[in-house]
């Protein structure tokens, strides 16, 4: 049998800058039951991310709130230092207060925290693909997005949060956020938000 490789599903740009594979690799099952917690088998978990290169897979999708932190930290640990051209995208913007349970939590100062642990759990000097996992309602758009890339980028502009030459966020996120708030100069169509409004009461 022939040994799967992820090059043979062709490849696209994330942000239509930085090209990957279209097999990535997600990685919220690598914790436990109700993505909480430790796997129930961790050198297994750890054999499936260490076998990822093996397989040409070159982008990995994570969160902060998977374990909570424990993915993250399992990429970092079977992985790093992360071979030439791999790609780890994570998000934020849930909250865990147990196995199962989801919450959105979007404000402007979680968000910015929460992209620097990651930063520092994946053990990378920056984020080439830091995403808000979900849009909370009882935030304003704005802040969560327009406030969020503010306080991002001015961390990254004079290293006080990450550092002396510690960017936070990669090319592809801060090309991605411009685009977001270019996205506001025009109205959200009715249908769109009608659909997000009752995802968020479901």
């Amino acid at each position: 049998m022939a040994t799967p490789d992820a090059r043979a599903s062709g490849t696209f740009r994330i942000g239509g800058e930085l090209e990957v594979n279209r097999l990535g690799f997600g990685a919220m099952r690598v914790t436990g039951e109700g993505v909480w917690g430790e796997p129930a088998d961790r050198p297994e978990a750890l054999r499936t991310l260490k076998r990822l290169p093996e397989l040409n897979v070159n982008f990995i999708d994570t969160a902060d709130s998977y374990g909570p932190d424990v993915s993250e930290e399992l990429i970092r640990e079977a992985l790093h230092p992360y071979p030439a051209g791999m790609v780890i995208a994570t998000k934020g913007g849930l909250i865990r207060p147990g196995p199962g349970d989801w919450r959105s939590f979007a404000r402007p100062d979680y968000l910015i925290q929460q992209a620097h642990k990651s930063r520092r759990r994946l053990g990378v000097e920056k984020i080439d693909l830091w995403q808000l996992h979900r849009i909370d309602p009882a935030v304003p758009r704005e802040e969560q997005f327009g406030d969020v890339t503010r306080g991002l980028l001015a961390a990254q502009a004079d290293g006080r949060r990450a550092g002396a030459a510690l960017p936070v966020l990669g090319a592809v996120s801060t090309a991605a956020w411009d685009r977001y708030l270019a996205s506001f100069t025009h109205p959200v169509p009715e249908w769109f938000q009608k659909r997000v409004d009752t995802r968020n009461t479901n």
